[in-house]
């Protein structure tokens, strides 16, 4: 049996940073001998910007915790492929220089240090590098406990909460993507940095056999953003991970780790934590879709992993969307 690690939730990493900036600060001068402070987290950044705004600036991108959006609805749960909050552009002239900063540092630190210059290979290709043509809100109000920083643009939906949305991984549903050769990608998707997702769950699909390959293998893609929880009472297509041979499960494993692999740590831990508390892995189903197989060559570029309160859909034709919804039980209202 695995044994994971304890989740570390974002509200235990807040308190362990500031405990240990203060710890530091009481000790005076004595403190240069000691170890260096952990990098604050990207709540912590995300509340230092929100206080450096002026009056005018959160005019145009702070809002009420439940603020409803003419467009968009309820802002702090909305999730696109290619939107912006507000309307400000980050490496525009709205924020200051000190402000762009910590937006990027807030990015960075929801981001895996191996994973920074992919993520930029994608920003550049999609919008000509970080902030342009991106976006923040700032929801809600630091140490309410409700708050949350959402950064948006082109194939990007990422936030980071505190823990304001409970039972919630990532804060909500999130969203990346890359269109890395022109918006009709080769069967190969040269330079999508995050094609080998794909090559990775294709690898399970060729360790099936006959009879699961049927149940994996379903001909009508669903609508990309359809990424709502289904919970226990609706039909989930593809074959049961419960069905999978101790080796295919071991590879569905590496392909999970590698879908959570761009991601801080903290938000890794959480994902997990939620799939276990509705049954773990046992409890989704794996699906290949026939529909949009560029080059018909059978490497399938479309497929999702779901259950009852979990969805990773990737949708690789004609370029790479991924829609992320994970909580940890379908009852929780935060669907997308």
């Amino acid at each position: 049996m695995t044994v994971r690690p304890t989740v570390f939730s974002r509200r235990r990493l807040l308190a362990a940073t500031a405990g240990a900036a203060g710890l530091v600060a009481s000790r005076g001068p004595l403190a240069v001998a000691e170890p260096a402070a952990a990098p604050a987290a990207s709540e912590s950044l995300a509340a230092r910007l929100h206080a450096s705004l002026t009056l005018q600036q959160r005019a145009k991108v702070c809002f009420a915790w439940d603020y409803v959006h003419p467009k968009f609805g309820l802002l702090r749960k909305r999730v696109g492929n290619n939107w912006n909050a507000t309307e400000p552009e980050v490496a525009g002239t709205f924020f200051t220089k000190d402000q762009q900063r910590l937006v990027r540092e807030i990015f960075e630190g929801l981001i895996d240090p191996s994973w920074h210059a992919r993520f930029d290979k994608q920003l550049e290709d999609d919008c000509g590098g970080f902030g342009h043509a991106q976006s923040i809100a700032l929801i809600g109000e630091p140490g309410s406990g409700r708050f949350q920083f959402l950064l948006t643009g082109r194939h990007m939906t990422l936030r980071c909460d505190g823990d304001s949305a409970e039972r919630v991984a990532f804060g909500g549903p999130i969203f990346y993507g890359h269109d890395a050769g022109g918006f009709n990608e080769e069967k190969d998707h040269p330079g999508n940095v995050f094609w080998p997702q794909a090559l990775a769950a294709n690898r399970v699909f060729e360790m099936l056999d006959g009879r699961q390959r049927a149940a994996a293998l379903v001909e009508q893609l669903p609508r990309e953003n359809a990424v709502a929880f289904r919970g226990r009472q609706q039909a989930i297509p593809g074959v049961p991970v419960s069905e999978l041979s101790p080796d295919q499960r071991t590879e569905l494993e590496k392909v999970l780790a590698i879908l959570l692999e761009p991601y801080r740590t903290v938000d890794r831990e959480e994902v997990r934590g939620c799939l276990d508390r509705q049954g773990g892995l046992d409890q989704m189903r794996l699906a290949f879709y026939s529909q949009g197989d560029i080059g018909n060559d059978r490497v399938w570029d479309n497929w999702r992993l779901e259950g009852p309160a979990f969805v990773w859909h990737y949708r690789g034709a004609p370029h790479v969307h991924v829609w992320v919804n994970v909580a940890d039980s379908a009852d929780v209202a935060t669907n997308a």
